[in-house]
């Protein structure tokens, strides 16, 4: 079996691979950059170029699904021009692949696109599943909406559409876990606002399990990749500490000081979304880091 990965070469991506190489699937890639297209036998790199509408066709040949992973990274400084590029990084590259398959026989069967948590609205009260309809007024929720909404089109070529809501990705390789452990280490880490504030996570290793899943089960629809106890935003950042053995002794970092530091970005840190795992586990998921302890004990080791 043959699959095709945007993003392939992202901290995600990267841990993908790893999986579909163990499971002796070959992997073709698309990628933006010259310098990392590579030519093995079970890996292969093409190149493209959405915003110039490029694209090698060869990378579709033999290829039964598609991972779709490419999208700018949103931590970080969202200025208008940034947030821009979140939103085209992400609608851009998806209309390429849809006007591909359109105007070229393929035998893709199915697309396993990423997708964000950040749609559901921000609430401490509220526990999300897959069904709910409500969309976040930010600028994230915005982004989340558009970006399903374009992944959808696939339905109409006859072709399976499973989009995976990512939490807060734990992981030692990136995303936002580095960013909260660094303050914590220095001595000088402090929960967010409140605390109070949910925060849906995911160690790397379940999500690109969860991703793997899809594949082998032909899932389709929606999927929160979310583990199945969340946690308020000081129960993670004492875990953090406990971890680290380190004290936490400064008090609450106020929302005025991170929304002058950070900008609109800073409501990555303070938005409430508790998010089910139930659809998921229904499947027969069996998760390898149920809870936060495991999770930060093994990323953080």
């Amino acid at each position: 079996m043959k699959v095709l990965i945007t993003g392939a070469t992202g901290m995600i991506g990267q841990e993908l691979v790893k999986v579909l190489h163990q499971n002796n699937i070959e992997v073709n890639y698309l990628s933006t950059s010259k310098d990392k297209l590579v030519s093995k036998e079970n890996y292969k790199g093409f190149y493209w170029s959405p915003n110039t509408n490029e694209i090698d066709i060869n990378a579709f040949e033999g290829v039964s699904i598609i991972y779709h992973l490419a999208g700018a990274t949103v931590a970080k400084r969202w200025t208008s021009s940034y947030k821009k590029e979140i939103l085209e990084s992400r609608i851009i590259p998806t209309r390429l692949l849809y006007a591909t398959l359109q105007n070229n026989s393929h035998e893709v069967k199915q697309i396993i696109s990423a997708s964000a948590i950040g749609i559901y609205p921000d609430s401490l009260g509220s526990i999300y599943n897959e069904e709910n309809k409500g969309v976040d007024d930010s600028f994230l929720g915005e982004v989340v909406e558009k970006w399903e909404k374009e992944v959808d089109t696939f339905s109409t070529l006859n072709i399976k559409v499973t989009k995976i809501r990512i939490g807060i990705v734990l992981s030692n390789n990136g995303g936002a876990l580095p960013q909260m452990v660094k303050p914590i280490k220095y001595g000088i880490g402090a929960a967010f606002g409140s605390g109070k504030q949910y925060q849906s996570w995911i160690h790397v290793e379940d999500l690109v399990n969860i991703f793997y899943y899809a594949q082998v089960n032909e899932l389709n629809g929606i999927y929160n990749a979310v583990a199945p106890h969340p946690v308020t935003n000081a129960t993670m950042t004492k875990e953090i500490a406990k971890v680290l053995k380190r004290p936490l002794w400064l008090p609450n970092i106020p929302k005025f000081a991170m929304k002058m530091t950070l900008g609109e970005m800073y409501i990555l840190l303070f938005s409430s979304q508790s998010v089910s795992a139930l659809k998921i586990l229904n499947e027969g998921f069996q998760f390898k880091f149920a809870t936060i302890e495991k999770a930060l004990v093994d990323v953080l080791k």
